[in-house]
């Protein structure tokens, strides 16, 4: 049975291929976002870090160290982990054990889904993702160089005068 002229379906051929387009363009908007993602959703605000200390290329270990970034300060026991919150500043570290003493300072990288969002979200989901630290990273492990604490140096001291003391 054929169909008449005026029985055929409301989408000529025009059309169809005209959705079939819309719909491929949709498909492909959506995986290429599901791909991006968004760092501040597909990431974690929070990191473990590994802390360790070393003199003179030994390692020290019982050192008391402190981490702190622009969301909060930290505390570990090197060589250890602990947990911090991700930022988008530096994480400065502080270590120390009886006679030694050491800093350091951990920059902060961008992990691939915060370039992903600044592309789907625009400055407002970058401003999202650096504002809570969600899309950027610090290294995994982190080594603070020690050295042994020099004595203070004594003021230039003089001897008081006899007719001083009087």
């Amino acid at each position: 049975m054929y169909l008449s002229q005026s029985q055929t379906t409301p989408l000529s051929g025009y059309s169809l291929r005209w959705m079939l387009r819309i719909s491929l363009l949709a498909l492909m908007l959506a995986l290429i976002s599901g791909l991006t993602g968004c760092a501040s959703i597909t990431g974690s605000r929070n990191q473990p870090v590994s802390v360790t200390c070393t003199s003179e290329g030994k390692p020290v270990s019982n050192a008391s160290c402190t981490l702190m970034n622009d969301k909060g300060q930290w505390f570990v026991t090197a060589p250890g982990t602990v947990m911090i919150q991700k930022a988008y500043g530096d994480l400065a570290i502080t270590c120390k054990k009886e006679e030694f003493a050491g800093t350091g300072s951990f920059k902060s990288a961008s992990e691939g889904a915060v370039w992903g969002n600044l592309i789907a979200g625009g400055l407002i989901g970058y401003a999202v993702d650096a504002g809570s630290g969600a899309g950027f990273s610090y290294p995994q492990t982190m080594n603070v160089n020690m050295v042994a604490n020099s004595p203070a140096p004594l003021a230039d001291a003089k001897p008081i005068p006899p007719e001083a003391k009087r």
